[in-house]
């Protein structure tokens, strides 16, 4: 198996990866919500996070609300992404993941990507 290289560059925004999930195809909706059961199963409480394409590799994204602290609902939890994409239609979003115990992220992943 030979290993290809990924054409990405800092000017070109839509070349832009943001984590392993990003170098695969786009989650569909059954693997999204798989991905949020996991975090909720593992006791993780989840947030939701949007940004600019062209700010998107800055350290820092901006929090759509509070982390959904103690949240359980797989629905609940991707309703909020929802809204956070209605609200920024032009931004990326992702949901991320926050393992207490560890005290970092559990799981941080793009679930819709903006326009470039």
């Amino acid at each position: 198996m030979t290993i290809q290289p990924f054409p990405s560059r800092v000017d070109d925004p839509a070349s832009r990866r943001f984590g392993t999930f990003s170098y695969l195809p786009p989650l569909t909706d059954e693997q999204i919500r798989a991905q949020v059961a996991h975090m909720v199963r593992q006791g993780w409480s989840c947030s939701v996070e949007h940004v600019e394409p062209a700010r998107a590799t800055a350290g820092y994204w901006y929090l759509w609300k509070l982390p959904l602290f103690g949240e359980r609902s797989v629905d609940a939890i991707l309703a909020e992404a929802a809204r956070c994409a209605a609200a920024h239609p032009g931004d990326h979003v992702r949901l991320v993941g926050y393992d207490a115990r560890r005290q970092t992220q559990g799981l941080a992943f793009v679930v819709r990507r903006g326009a470039a």
